[in-house]
């Protein structure tokens, strides 16, 4: 047999345990996190060395490769042991070797160092192991102890809440491993290995390049980036990260349109962790215009050994693509930039808002990304279907529509205050995607959704408020509104005469409590510039422009599956909670509406379509004879 395949394999390391799935090949090892995100890749070549260890209820699999690291996977039976080790010697020309783990609980042993790894072992059996990578600083107290302290906001796993701080070892004098004088005790000896191994301080490598005083957004500050040879390093005045390059899933390259930054955007898995806060991604603001000109420091017989093919020593040229390029050389990491999609400013983004943050989408040509904070990816494959939404806030609502992302996890991300502007390009190129639009249904063409953003339906909780209040005059339309009308507005302007709306496409949102039921003295409006003052009056005129009068023989208007919902439950809630207020009773029947399944709520809204069809069939044939008078009185005398 030429391939093996496991599934619940988990990969082990200061990243914590993932489980995912591997594959063992002629060609070599892959193992592919469960869910996507960090994969292992191992070709035949670059195999070291292989190890059997039996561990508590499974067997663990060390792959050991040429450029020092050393991967540990667990999760196989016994009955997969021998049929592997006959595998790897007939496929990779190597027989693993039998390791076995002390349960003794000794504590004094000896260190055996090989390539970065410290393995403590008590009778020839492993008790621990730890990598020299990890280690921040090493320090000599007194004469025969050493004592390593680990990066402490270094990558690691979600679910990890512990981390290995420090631990020190007692050399005697005696010792035969490492031998010293009295000027040089055993402790000093050991001391020198650790550091001449592991990453300490700086590193223990110097850095490739550094580029000072970057801005990041999150974690929030500004940092110089020191690029070595196998991490990265970010130094600020707070916090010191660093970050294996094993770590880096992807880099994003994001310019911003008409703007004087660019984003740099470097995606982990597992993710650092500053305090109890995880940063999966690290979002870097470099200055678009900004030069620089730099010699990589890396030895001359390194270079043509490992990295001529991959990076010139010399580079000049703009700050963000001289970092992406050698962050790409060193760490072998994918770039992503933007696809196809242009704004109809000629961007690669839209402006938005995602919970109480302003930013930018990003329409990628396999994720959206939403940036700066909170930064937000979501790959194509993990979308269960978007919906185009109206926007509902202010008289200036139809200039703005939201985009509701739905998951195939059920969790929903809401993009508001996108221009109107951008509906018809982003429209398109969701469709192009093959994503699934919830407002078309069968219908696949733009004017399906443009249709539902056009439609202004009464704010089904305002009309409940309106109808308790003044009764049938909430079948009033909207004064101010105008299909095409083009104000000016701003997403959170409430200036306009006509009520807020909602969307009728998805879901309602929470009742709005703070709605007065009566009519109270408000600051005057200023008009609007295009409003023209009346033959025999001045600019500054002050009188109150007189309200139309409603036409009782007019259609009443169509009302929403919430407002049928409300008006069959309202005396039940009141029923049901004796006492209540007014304002508390629409909460709790938006509360209960949005815990609705699809099929409780499809009875109301086959009510509201049947309604709503209603309401067309008598306005398309009524005229307002306010309307028509008005005409007849404004028309020119042909006498």
């Amino acid at each position: 047999m030429t391939e093996h395949s496991f599934n619940n394999i988990s990969l082990g390391g200061r990243g914590g345990t993932n489980s995912g799935q591997l594959k063992l090949h002629s060609g070599g090892v892959v193992w592919k996190k469960q869910g996507g995100g960090k994969a292992v890749e191992v070709d035949k070549s670059d195999l070291l060395g292989l190890t059997w260890m039996k561990v508590p209820r499974s067997n663990q699999l060390g792959v050991r490769t040429k450029d020092g690291l050393y991967y540990k996977f667990t999760g196989f039976r016994d009955q997969d042991v021998a049929s592997l080790t006959t595998f790897f010697q007939s496929n990779f020309g190597k027989t693993p070797e039998e390791k076995q783990l002390s349960i003794s609980g000794k504590n004094w042993g000896e260190v055996d160092l090989n390539g970065n790894m410290l393995t403590f072992l008590v009778g020839a059996k492993q008790a621990f192991e730890i990598s020299l990578a990890d280690v921040a600083q090493t320090q000599l107290q007194g004469k025969n102890d050493v004592m390593l302290e680990f990066h402490v906001d270094d990558t690691t796993g979600a679910n990890e809440k512990d981390s290995l701080m420090e631990i020190s070892f007692h050399i005697p004098n005696s010792n035969t491993q490492f031998v010293g004088d009295e000027s040089h005790p055993s402790a000093q000896v050991f001391r020198d290995k650790i550091v001449s191994m592991a990453d300490v301080g700086a590193g223990g490598e110097e850095g490739v390049v550094t580029f000072d005083g970057i801005a990041i957004l999150t974690p929030r500050g500004r940092y110089n980036i020191e690029l070595h040879l196998s991490f990265l390093r970010l130094q600020g005045q707070a916090n010191d990260f660093k970050i294996q390059y094993s770590s880096v899933v992807r880099v994003f390259w994001l310019p911003k349109s008409n703007q004087p930054h660019t984003f740099v955007v470097v995606t982990l898995d597992p993710p650092i962790r500053k305090g109890q806060t995880l940063y999966p991604h690290i979002v870097m603001q470099f200055e678009t215009d900004s030069v620089i000109d730099t010699t990589l420091s890396i030895k001359e017989d390194l270079y043509n050994a490992k990295y001529k093919d991959k990076l010139k020593l010399e580079h000049k040229g703009l700050a963000h693509e001289i970092f992406i390029t050698i962050l790409r050389g060193l760490s072998g990491s994918k770039v992503t930039k933007p696809g196809t999609f242009r704004s109809h400013q000629d961007g690669y983004a839209v402006k938005s808002s995602l919970k109480a943050e302003d930013g930018v989408l990003y329409p990628l040509e396999k994720s959206f990304f939403f940036l700066p904070k909170p930064p937000t990816l979501i790959l194509h494959e993990e979308i269960d279907y978007v919906e185009f939404e109206r926007h509902t806030a202010g008289g200036s609502n139809m200039h703005y529509f939201d985009l509701l992302i739905r998951l195939k996890t059920e969790q929903e991300h809401l993009f508001r205050n996108i221009q109107r502007n951008e509906y018809q390009r982003l429209f398109v190129f969701v469709n192009q995607k093959g994503l699934k639009i919830m407002n078309l249904g069968s219908a696949k063409s733009i004017d399906g959704v443009a249709s539902v953003l056009k439609d202004v339906d009464v704010d089904p909780h305002l009309e409940r408020i309106k109808n308790e209040a003044i009764g049938d005059d909430s079948d009033e339309e909207d004064e101010d509104f105008v299909a095409d009308k083009d104000d000016g507005g701003s997403p959170s302007d409430d200036s306009g005469e006509g009520e807020s709306d909602a969307s009728e496409s998805g879901e309602e949102k929470e009742a709005p409590v703070k709605k007065k039921t009566k009519k109270e003295p408000s600051a005057p409006k200023v008009p609007s510039i295009r409003k023209k003052a009346k033959d025999g009056e001045d600019d500054g005129s002050k009188k109150k422009k007189q309200k139309k009068k409603k036409d009782p023989n007019a259609p009443k208007r169509a009302i929403s599956a919430f407002m049928f919902f409300s008006q069959t439950e309202r005396e039940n809630v009141k029923k049901s909670n004796p006492g209540i207020s007014f304002t508390e009773v629409g909460k709790v029947l938006g509360e209960r509406w949005n815990k609705m399944t699809a099929d409780e709520k499809s009875p109301y809204e086959a009510k509201a379509r049947a309604d709503k069809k209603r309401y067309s069939e008598e306005i398309s044939g009524y005229k307002n004879p306010q309307t028509t008078n008005a005409d007849t009185a404004d028309a020119p005398d042909n006498a």
